[in-house]
């Protein structure tokens, strides 16, 4: 069968990395794609936001999956643009998609079905929004509403913090449109863990845990970024928490999302926080997150293909899917200056280096002119290594980091650690 991924990041080489291991799969192709996707599928000069672009292409090329991956498209309706024309598409369809692309949606849904998350408030008016931030306790947390990259979110640990993310998303419009609306929320503590679920709208399977490291330096400070890496899984991620997010959010979310007529069919990504009252939804993503998929899907055992026709035809309860018992890490390495300002373009020495096979260094942020790499992005690679645990997982991921060089190389020597 012929497979087309939608996308250009380290999420997309790690599904095209797991796709190309299927025995259904003959051809990969990847709609934009990068100089590392380029190694195991056919890239496509088709932006991942152009949804006519991306229709025509998998009708014309008889495209028989088609994998939308990232949240612009999903959040578009690309899904829905696919099915229209009778092409098979996994992901959500956009009324589903809306669980994040709106973050007001998503904690008025929270708040009907009585899943826990922090308290909240939503503005659309700069003035109110301002006025609330004076008088509410902090730290607090600012969200723009809409699409952000995964930047969207500001913690801010005072009041002028706060005044100044309201500033800079609402007036300001950095983050454009998105920011048009605010939620305000609730400040909560504990461990922050990532649990990603197949759903085919009545059947969920959970994925192994995942913790992803969103801040841009060591001891989780900066600014908040993407993701600099991920571990799988979270050791916070008792079986006794386990089956509590099970009964009390994962199950309760997909089912509430059927009884609003927005049936989720896809992966759905729960962000977590284990406070002492318990779990808590921080945000839900309406596919595989990145990097946490770099860190997950190497310990995937079963075909994901299979698993992804499974869920388009809602027979999800008949596949048995299996996970390898091991841990796996993943550490990012950034263009220096990320996720502000940084500089591209410079070549990437060292890939050929490593060549213990269970390492696996995904591409993110890269072009590749002849046989060499160069960084052309924030986040340029996913260094991660399998083991037997995540101690062994992590010395094998940062041994293998200190094997690659570019100008200007960051990344945290933290990951796992905090």
């Amino acid at each position: 069968m012929k497979v087309l991924i939608i996308g250009s990041g380290g999420r997309e080489h790690a599904l095209a990395w797991k796709i190309a291991q299927s025995h259904e799969v003959d051809e990969i192709y990847c709609a934009p794609g990068n100089g590392g996707i380029s190694d195991i599928a056919r890239c496509i000069d088709i932006k991942a936001t152009d949804i006519d672009g991306v229709v025509n292409f998998a009708k014309q090329n008889a495209i028989d999956l088609t994998v939308v991956a990232p949240d612009d498209p999903l959040a578009m309706g690309m899904v829905d643009a696919l099915e229209a024309v009778g092409c098979r598409a996994f992901g959500p369809r956009r009324d589903a998609a809306a669980i994040e692309a709106s973050k007001a949606f998503a904690k008025q849904l929270m708040h009907k079905y009585n899943i826990p998350t922090a308290k909240y408030e939503v503005f659309d008016d700069y003035e109110k929004a301002a006025a609330y931030v004076e008088k509410c306790p902090v730290p607090i947390v600012i969200k723009a509403d809409g699409l952000a990259l995964g930047k969207g979110v500001t913690v801010a640990m005072d009041r002028q913090d706060a005044l100044a993310a309201l500033k800079s998303i609402m007036l300001d419009k950095v983050f454009k449109e998105a920011g048009s609306r605010v939620v305000i929320e609730q400040y909560l503590t504990g461990h922050e863990v990532s649990v990603l679920a197949f759903s085919d709208g009545k059947t969920v399977v959970p994925m192994i845990s995942a913790q992803d490291h969103k801040r841009a330096y060591d001891g989780n400070k900066g600014p908040n970024t993407g993701g600099m890496g991920a571990i799988a899984p979270s050791p916070y991620y008792t079986p006794d928490v386990k089956q509590r997010v099970e009964r009390e959010i994962i199950y309760p979310t997909i089912a509430a999302m059927a009884a609003e007529g927005r049936l989720f069919k896809g992966v759905l990504y729960f962000g977590l926080m284990l406070t002492d009252d318990g779990p808590k939804v921080l945000e839900y993503n309406a596919r595989f997150g990145d990097p946490e998929a770099q860190a997950v899907l190497p310990l995937l055992k079963s075909d994901l293909v299979g698993i992804m026709e499974a869920i388009i035809d809602q027979r999800l309860d008949e596949v048995k899917i299996e996970w390898y018992d091991k841990a796996a890490a993943c550490v990012v390495l950034a263009s220096g200056g990320y996720p502000a300002h940084y500089t591209t373009g410079y070549p990437i020495m060292g890939l050929d280096d490593i060549d213990d096979p269970d390492v696996i260094v995904f591409h993110a942020g890269i072009k590749k002119e002849g046989d060499v790499y160069y960084t052309a992005g924030g986040r340029v690679l996913g260094v991660t290594a399998v083991a037997d645990d995540l101690d062994a997982a992590l010395n094998k991921a940062y041994e293998s980091v200190q094997k690659i060089k570019f100008k200007d190389m960051h990344y945290r020597k933290d990951i796992g650690r905090v």
